[in-house]
Parts: structure tokens; C-alpha cells; sequence
């Protein structure tokens, strides 16, 4: 029997295997890095959330142009964006009003939205109120000019109402309702005292 050489006791095993990497040191920087690009990944808005995003602010953008000149011109916001809601305001055609509101849009990006939103709320209520305040002084107008139970009623709401030119101003306006036919226009005494007891009315 041939004793066994150093040389060939030396020599690997065929099927001898490297040492694995220590795996727990890989597996704990590479979940690390994955979960840093998830967070990423999660921080970043979606596509659609852009696109709401944007849609929303064109809206905005829409209402502050639909205010009256007034109000609009009340609303702190900048220059810039002024100007762009301007132009919307004075542009026609479809597809320039279409493109002016995305710049209108874009702009709002760099403006307080909060704040404009809160300024919106303020004017559309203000807006409200006036209108519900005409609606009631045209009420009033009405029964004015129906009865003279009205009259007594608006005395005893109104004290410092100068009472011998209201009480001439319907009876202005009754003369002309009894003329009045069905498809006339409103006669001046109409006019006149709906214009005075309008201020009466606070909205």
C-alpha cells in the first residue's frame, strides 16, 4: 500500500465549498437600502394625487375669478397670480380660457391656499348675505305696495324711517301698479322705493 503523499493530503476535496458570506450582515444593509427607497417611493405624490392636486387649485382659481370686481380686487394674493386670473376673466375662446386656467393653476402652487380658500369662504358668504338682503327688500317692496298693514309693520321694524316720504313713495308706486299692465317694465316709483329701503335692509 502507497502511503499517502503530503501533496495529495494538501489537495481540496472536489466538493469542497467556500465559506458563504456572512449573510446576516448583507441581508441587514440590503433591507435597509429597500426600505429607505419604499419610504422614498411612499413620500412622493402619485401621479393622480399630482393631478388632483392641480385640478383642485384650477378650481380654486376658477371661483376667486367668478367673484365680483370688488371682492376680487379685496383678496390679498400675488401680483402675478392677479394678473393671470385677470386675463382668465378677459379671455373667450375655450381653449385660451382652457390653457389660462392651468397657468392660473400652476401659479396657485406658489401661493397661501389656505389663505385664499379662507378669503374665498369670507367673499362667497358676504355675497350671500347681499343677495338674501335684496331678496328681502324686494319682499318688502311688494307688500308695501299690497297693503297698509305693511306699512305699519315696517314702521314698527323701522322707527327711524322717515315716514312721509316712504308713505309717498308707495303711494307713487301704487298708482303706477294699478295702471300697469302684465308686460310693462317696472315704473321709476318701483325703482325709488325699492332704493330707499334697500339701506334699511342689513345684510
Amino acid at each position: 500500500m502507497i502511503p499517502a503523499t503530503p501533496s495529495r493530503l494538501a489537495a481540496p476535496h472536489p466538493m469542497a465549498r467556500r465559506a458563504a458570506p456572512h449573510r446576516g450582515i448583507d441581508t441587514h444593509y440590503g433591507d435597509a437600502s429597500a426600505e429607505g427607497d419604499d419610504a422614498e417611493a411612499e413620500s412622493r405624490p402619485s401621479k393622480t394625487q399630482l393631478k388632483q392636486q392641480s385640478q383642485a387649485l384650477q378650481t380654486l382659481g376658477l371661483a376667486l375669478s367668478e367673484l365680483s370686481a370688488e371682492r376680487f380686487a379685496a383678496i390679498d394674493m400675488p401680483e402675478g397670480l392677479r394678473g393671470a386670473i385677470a386675463e382668465f376673466r378677459r379671455t373667450k375662446s375655450h381653449e385660451g380660457r382652457r390653457r389660462q386656467l392651468q397657468y392660473v393653476g400652476k401659479l396657485m402652487r406658489s401661493a397661501d391656499e389656505a389663505a385664499l380658500r379662507e378669503a374665498l369662504a369670507a367673499a362667497t358668504l358676504g355675497s350671500a348675505r347681499e343677495t338674501l338682503a335684496l331678496h328681502e327688500a324686494e319682499r318688502w317692496r311688494a307688500e308695501l305696495i299690497a297693503g297698509d298693514d305693511a306699512l305699519t309693520r315696517w314702521q314698527q321694524a323701522h322707527p327711524d324711517t322717515d315716514t312721509q316720504q316712504l308713505r309717498s313713495l308707495v303711494r307713487a308706486a301704487r298708482r303706477d301698479a294699478a295702471a300697469l299692465a302684465p308686460e310693462a317694465r317696472q315704473p321709476k316709483s318701483f325703482r325709488e322705493l325699492f332704493q330707499f329701503i334697500k339701506p334699511m335692509i342689513q345684510p
